[in-house]
């Protein structure tokens, strides 16, 4: 991601650690012109579409973000993303965004976020 180098060191560590593991995970052949602010586009995206479906909130005292339990459905969230993507005018795929859906689940499982179900 040597392209992504200011936009990766403004970032917190934990979200440079993220896009960082989404980028490499995503194989070569697929990544194409990807970067960082595309990455987190998806990212940001995925969230507008759980807080829509309720599963999703801000904490009012604490103001963090949580989870709520329930289940996502893949293929609509993608087109969801898909949609946010072309009103951007991004130039990202359906295939660049399930890789990093895939990614982000795999990054959570292995921090503990999620669980494998």
């Amino acid at each position: 991601m040597e392209n992504n180098t200011l936009e990766l060191s403004l970032m917190d560590p934990e979200e440079r650690e993220l896009v960082e593991y989404i980028y490499n995970a995503v194989p070569a052949e697929d990544r194409g012109a990807l970067t960082a602010d595309d990455i987190l586009f998806v990212l940001d995206a995925m969230d507008d579409y759980l807080e829509e479906q309720g599963l999703l909130r801000e904490d009012p005292e604490t103001g963090e973000m949580e989870y709520l339990e329930g289940e996502v459905d893949e293929t609509e969230q993608l087109n969801y993303v898909l949609q946010a993507a072309k009103e951007d005018q991004r130039t990202i795929i359906g295939v660049q965004i399930q890789l990093i859906q895939d990614a982000e689940l795999q990054f959570g499982i292995a921090k503990g976020y999620y669980t494998e179900d």
